[in-house]
């Protein structure tokens, strides 16, 4: 028992773990159900699948503006908060924003809004996540904790959240919104408030050596961009993670709500089954690192994609709600087999110093690339051909994604230029 609870003495990792489980909480609480509100013809705004890919579209461009800027600020900041204060104040505003602006403008000055959103929802969470997460992932490696238990907190807020989305939903969605806000606040009161002695004398130690080499120049961060293996990365990510996002975020909502004869019923329970997925998500956090000491890092990014593969293909071979949950739930298992290998890849392959210019703007800025290209069209080929054909075609995208992966991806004993890793046998031996 006393070894389970030897991470909470580290106040660096409760502090991290609050945060990230503010974060999510206050995203998850009206995100989780976004895709269903600007659907919705009963409770939401009864947009089309062509709108909802523009509004997709948009915001992934306009998020890959800020996600350039928030990693070259964030990798100078290393671990000051100044940037992460500033998302959560933009957060603490998502209430009157989407009830009293963002809807009067997508009903009546449908282009106006979409700009409008793309610029409130990229500054204040969709170009945010990866900020709290480099965050976080800057401090585990200073103060020596798991960034994967922490990381999992976000998973539990999110679920939580999730659980009680689906509830109010059905009620009102605006109290979605309105107790986003509330949860914002408390998020950015913790990130004001709540700071340790040794965080704040590294930081100090930090301003007193600005040319320290931990701490990337804006030539190191441009010369990330001449790394021809980075593009080969940005490649897989684009044809596996971005399609799979547009899969779940941008799809799978609406579809999954019309497989129930009452829509209030699909809502409520997509709300359910979406906080289990990420309670089920937040324990797999704890256990692909150990699987990841087994296996190695490629492979464990590979069987994520694998996950990814099966569960759209799947998702169109059905239309029973109960084997549909079950495909649902597989996304516990997708999430934190692709996302954490992925990070750790970046720290094996690349210089660790560039983790947040890398993760931000190589990872994330490549997947926001690929959705706005694709999101408009999948939207398209979705009213034209439906749901199921649409994702047989992105199943089979991602399949020779995977391929291309398996063949071009380094594997962990090769171009070793960060942190190496070593799998369990390699450390007995």
């Amino acid at each position: 028992m006393t070894k389970h609870l030897q991470p909470f003495k580290n106040v660096s990792y409760v502090q991290s773990s609050l945060t990230m489980f503010l974060y999510f909480a206050s995203w998850s609480i009206w995100w989780s159900l976004f895709q269903i509100w600007l659907a919705s013809k009963s409770n939401g705004l009864g947009l089309s699948g062509t709108e909802i890919g523009t509004i997709y579209s948009v915001n992934s461009f306009v998020t890959i503006i800020f996600l350039f800027s928030y990693g070259l600020i964030q990798d100078k900041l290393v671990i000051k908060r100044t940037l992460i204060i500033s998302c959560a104040s933009i957060s603490v505003l998502v209430g009157p924003f989407f009830t009293l602006v963002y809807k009067d403008l997508i009903q009546n000055h449908f282009f106006v809004g979409v700009i409008a959103g793309s610029i409130f929802l990229s500054a204040g969470f969709l170009s945010a996540s990866g900020v709290y997460e480099t965050v976080a992932e800057k401090l585990s490696r200073f103060f020596n904790f798991k960034y994967g238990q922490a990381r999992a907190w976000g998973s539990i807020g999110f679920a939580l959240s999730a659980l009680i989305a689906g509830h109010l939903f059905v009620i009102n969605p605006d109290f979605n919104f309105w107790l986003g806000s509330l949860l914002s606040l408390f998020l950015l009161l913790n990130l004001i408030l709540l700071k340790s002695k040794n965080e704040k004398k590294m930081i100090k130690t930090l301003r007193n050596h600005p040319d320290d080499e931990s701490i990337p120049t804006a030539k190191d961060m441009i010369e990330t961009l001449k790394m021809k293996h980075l593009w080969v990365v940005m490649l897989f990510i684009m044809f596996t993670g971005t399609f799979y996002g547009i899969y779940d975020g941008q799809m799978f909502p609406d579809f999954y709500t019309k497989l129930f004869d009452n829509p209030k019923t699909g809502q409520t329970m997509y709300g359910n089954l979406n906080s289990l997925q990420v309670f089920c998500e937040a324990i797999m956090m704890g256990i692909v690192p150990i699987i990841m000491m087994k296996i190695g890092v490629k492979p464990t990014l590979m069987l994520g994609v694998s996950v990814m593969f099966l569960r759209i293909g799947l998702s169109a071979s059905t239309d029973s709600p109960i084997l549909m949950s079950l495909i649902k739930m597989m996304h516990a298992l997708e999430v934190p087999l692709f996302m954490l290998p992925t990070f750790r890849y970046l720290t094996l392959h690349f210089d660790p110093k560039l983790s947040a210019t890398l993760y931000l703007v190589g990872l994330q800025i490549s997947g926001q690339i690929g959705s706005v290209l694709l999101s408009t069209p999948l939207g398209i080929l979705r009213d034209n051909i439906g749901y199921n054909y649409t994702f047989i075609l992105i199943s089979i995208i991602v399949m020779i994604a995977a391929v291309f992966g398996f063949i071009l991806l380094k594997n962990d004993d090769e171009m070793v230029d960060g942190d190496p890793f070593l799998k369990n046998a390699q450390l007995t031996n």
